[in-house]
């Protein structure tokens, strides 16, 4: 099993790979797809040419992030710095979002003002397909790279990606159209279809970084393996109080245990050390777990954290003890 420490080499290793991997792609796609489209008079395909520009920024924020999050704990922020990484996909939600609202807004100016060019060339064709396979390759690099580093960042960027690849062949469509009927109208709704797709992704990233900010949790099958590492523990008894959260992809615990009340001070942290090792046995990238021992019979009100029956699915499923 690999140490805490290596997991984290391991991480910023990957992280700083598909910076690279992104910064270089999304770059030549920018400058390319710009380019055309100015030449090729496609609105559409310079609105994708200014979201892989953003896309560069995000991979400088990578870097920065990359770089922060190596930094070890101090004085000033004992737990790491590895909330950087959450912060930074929430800017990258801005940054996306104020991309497809600037691309919403200039596309129903043209239609408004009725600045329509000619109709593009077919020289955006070819551009739109070169982004559509870019895309896609760079797409999967970062969600390999955001699996194998356990980075909500990563994946982020990589649904992005994703959808931008969605953007490229939306792109081509109008292209195709606007070639075929010699007009710019279909090529302008198509990029005014990309903006909000763009700001639905930027959406959906910012609520699922959200959750992790708030130290929520939709994946309830972690809770199930402190109840299953309690059970395998002779002496640890009804798991409760129990809250668990993500930073930086590891997992932080913390609940309480019953164990015989005339049990000695050693034999209580011999049953929590034990139980801590069934977690990590069952459970991968563990920062940090912290068991309190109560004595067996002292039922007391629990006011915060998850219940025995609620990490077993069997209490109200947003509630937070009894």
């Amino acid at each position: 099993m690999l140490s805490s420490e290596n997991i984290r080499k391991d991480k910023l290793k990957y992280i700083r790979m598909a910076a690279v991997i992104s910064l270089t792609g999304n770059a030549l796609l920018a400058v390319l797809k710009i380019i055309v489209g100015t030449l090729s008079s496609s609105t559409a395909l310079i609105g994708d040419g200014i979201d892989s520009a953003s896309d560069v920024v995000i991979s400088l924020v990578t870097f920065f992030v990359a770089k922060t999050i190596s930094k070890p704990a101090d004085t000033g922020h004992p737990w790491g710095h590895g909330r950087a990484e959450i912060v930074a996909t929430v800017f990258l939600s801005f940054i996306i979002f104020f991309a497809g609202a600037q691309l919403i807004i200039a596309s129903i100016s043209n239609l408004i003002n009725g600045n329509q060019q000619m109709a593009p060339s077919i020289i955006g064709i070819l551009a739109a397909l070169v982004s559509i396979i870019g895309k896609c390759l760079l797409a999967w690099s970062q969600f390999k790279l955001g699996n194998r580093a356990g980075s909500s960042m990563l994946k982020a960027n990589g649904k992005n990606l994703a959808s931008d690849m969605l953007i490229s062949f939306s792109v081509l469509i109008g292209l195709v159209i606007s070639i075929l009927t010699r007009s710019m109208f279909a090529d302008t709704i198509f990029a005014v279809l990309i903006g909000a797709w763009i700001i639905k992704t930027a959406i959906g990233i910012f609520l699922e970084a959200n959750l992790e900010l708030m130290d929520g949790n939709k994946d309830t099958e972690p809770y199930r393996v402190i109840t299953e590492a309690v059970d395998a523990v002779e002496g640890a008894y009804h798991p409760h109080r129990a809250r668990m959260r993500r930073v930086a992809g590891f997992w932080d615990i913390d609940f309480d245990i019953y164990v015989d009340p005339k049990a000695t001070v050693y034999k209580a942290h011999q049953i929590a050390s034990q139980v801590e090792k069934e977690i990590k046995l069952r459970l991968e990238n563990v920062y940090d777990i912290m068991i309190h021992v109560e004595p067996l019979g002292d039922d007391a009100l629990e006011t915060f954290g998850l219940s025995e029956d609620q990490m077993q699915g069997r209490g109200e499923e947003n509630g937070m003890g009894k």
